[in-house]
C-alpha cells in the first residue's frame, strides 16, 4: 500500500464534543478507498499481541483520525469510560427477513452529478460499515463491512441527540415536560447562562442563539474548551477550567435573542440531556433503557460514554448495533408501537414529522438540506414522501421514509465528519430504494 496516497498534517480533533485530542488529519485531494482503508487490510489490533505499527490505544492519540477511526468507530469503550444502556432480560424479538438481491442494482444520479451510480457503489463511496433496509416491517437488505459485524456495536455519534430528543419529546406529550418553560425554572444552576434564558422548544430544536463555536477548523473555538472539561482523562496539574459538562455548560454566555434561527450546537443536548435528567429522576442511559431500549426487543445493549463525573455524552457518545437502531426507526415509523404495544403517545412521531421553522433552517446555509428543517433534534426533509432522519458526523444516519414503509440504518467511518460531503451520494440513493422497493 502506498504511503503517499495520503498527507498527515498536526490538527486539532474532537470526538463529537466529547474530549480534546491533538491528533492529525487526512489532507489530501485523494482517500485511501473504503477498500484500501479496511480495517482487515490495514491490520489494525491483529495479532498476539499485535505489532508496534498496527496499535490503535489510548495513548496513541491518532487514533480517531482516518485511517484509524475505520476500526476506532466499532472499538469506542476500549478507549473510553461507558454506561450501560440496557435491553433488560427480555427475549430480543425476531426481525422477518425477505432479502431482495435486486437493490444492489439500483441506479440514482448523485447530487450534481450527470453521471448514475449504483446503491453496491455507493456503499464503498461512502465507506459503508453496515447497512440495514427494512420494507413493511422486514429486512430486504443487511450488509456489514469495515470493523463491523452482526454481534458488533458501532459509534452512533450525533444520532445519539435524536434519542435524547425523542425522550424529551415523549416527556412533552405526557405533560411531564413543559416545552414553552424557560430552562432557568427546571435546571436553576443554568440561569445565569445563555440557556437559562430560553424556552425548552428552543434547546430542542437549536434555536438558541449563543456566544459559542463548534468550527472544528479553528482551534481557539469553543469546541476545544467544551471538550476539555467534558474529557473523562485526568485534567492537567494547572488546568483550571469546568470540569465536566454541566459545569461548562454554565459558561456558555448569549449572543443575541433566542428563537430566531437554527443554530446546530452539541451544547444544546447535553442541556436537554439535564433536562430530561431533572424532570425524569433518571440519568439519560437510565431513561432510554426504562421506556425504549428494554421495550423494543433489542438484541443487545447500547453504551454511552461518559465525562470524569460520569455524565452520560447526550449530544453524541451512543454506541449500538446495527439491527437494534433498525428497532428505534421500526418504533418511530409505526408511531410509538412495537409488537402491539404502545410505548408513547402518537403526538410525539407526528409532532416530529411537523418538522420546525422552514425559514429557521435555510438560515444555517445547507446546501444539501435545502427546504428542510429540524425539530426534537430529528432532520425533517420535507420531500415528498415525509422523510425524516436521525443523523450523526462520518455517515451515521437512521433514515424514515414513511411513504415507502421503509426503515434505513447506515453505520459509517466516512474520512471527514460533515455529513454535506456525502449526501450528494447518500440521499438520492435513499430515495431511489425507497421508490425501487414501493413499486416492486
Amino acid at each position: 500500500m502506498r504511503s503517499d496516497r495520503f498527507r498527515l498534517v498536526p490538527v486539532l480533533f474532537v470526538f463529537s464534543g466529547l474530549f480534546l485530542l491533538p491528533i492529525s488529519a487526512v489532507q489530501a485531494a485523494e482517500y485511501l478507498s473504503a477498500a484500501e482503508s479496511d480495517p482487515a487490510v490495514m491490520g489494525w489490533m491483529e495479532g498476539f499481541p499485535p505489532p508496534p505499527d498496527k496499535l490503535i490505544t489510548q495513548p496513541d492519540s491518532n487514533y480517531f483520525s482516518f485511517p484509524k477511526l475505520r476500526w476506532t468507530v466499532c472499538h469506542l469503550r476500549e478507549f473510553l469510560p461507558t454506561e450501560q444502556v440496557s435491553r433488560g432480560l427480555g427475549a430480543p424479538s425476531k426481525l422477518p427477513y425477505a432479502l431482495d438481491d435486486g437493490i444492489d442494482q439500483v441506479t440514482f444520479t448523485p447530487m450534481g452529478s450527470a453521471e448514475t451510480m449504483t446503491w453496491e457503489a455507493s456503499l464503498a463511496a461512502n465507506y459503508t460499515d453496515g447497512m440495514l433496509i427494512i420494507h413493511r416491517g422486514k429486512v430486504v437488505y443487511e450488509r456489514y463491512l469495515g470493523c463491523l459485524n452482526e454481534a458488533g456495536k458501532h459509534g452512533a455519534m450525533s444520532m445519539t441527540k435524536s434519542m435524547t430528543g425523542l425522550l424529551a419529546e415523549i416527556l412533552v406529550a405526557e405533560g411531564a415536560l413543559d416545552d414553552a418553560a424557560l430552562v432557568s425554572t427546571i435546571v436553576p444552576e443554568l440561569s445565569s447562562s445563555a440557556f437559562g434564558s430560553a424556552t425548552v422548544r428552543q434547546v430542542m430544536d437549536m434555536t438558541t442563539s449563543l456566544d459559542y463555536s463548534e468550527d472544528y477548523a479553528d482551534p481557539k473555538a469553543d469546541i476545544w474548551l467544551y471538550s476539555q472539561a467534558a474529557s473523562p482523562l485526568p485534567k492537567p496539574k494547572d488546568y483550571e477550567g469546568p470540569d465536566g459538562y454541566f459545569e461548562y455548560l454554565q459558561t456558555v454566555r448569549p449572543a443575541g435573542d433566542h428563537g430566531e434561527a437554527f443554530a446546530y450546537k452539541t451544547v444544546n443536548t447535553d442541556v436537554l440531556g439535564w433536562i430530561v435528567s431533572r424532570v425524569s429522576g433518571q440519568e439519560v442511559t437510565e431513561l432510554l433503557s426504562d421506556r425504549i431500549w428494554s421495550k423494543i426487543g433489542a438484541e443487545q445493549d447500547g453504551y454511552m460514554t461518559v465525562d470524569g463525573k460520569g455524565t452520560p455524552f447526550a449530544g453524541g457518545g451512543l454506541s449500538a448495533g446495527l439491527r437494534d437502531l433498525g428497532r428505534i426507526g421500526l418504533l418511530l415509523l409505526n408511531g410509538g408501537v412495537v409488537d402491539g404495544q404502545r410505548l408513547f403517545p402518537a403526538d410525539v412521531v407526528s409532532g416530529i414529522r411537523r418538522g420546525g421553522d422552514k425559514d429557521h433552517f435555510a438560515k444555517a446555509g445547507y446546501t444539501t438540506l435545502e427546504g428542510g428543517s429540524y425539530r426534537g433534534m430529528w432532520w425533517v426533509f420535507h420531500n415528498d414522501h415525509g422523510a425524516f432522519a436521525a443523523r450523526g458526523v462520518h455517515g451515521q444516519t437512521i433514515y424514515i421514509d414513511p411513504t415507502a414503509e421503509m426503515v434505513l440504518v447506515r453505520f459509517a467511518s466516512f474520512p471527514t465528519a460533515k455529513n454535506g460531503k456525502i449526501d450528494p451520494t447518500s440521499l438520492p440513493a435513499y430515495q431511489a430504494v425507497a421508490e425501487y422497493l414501493l413499486n416492486r
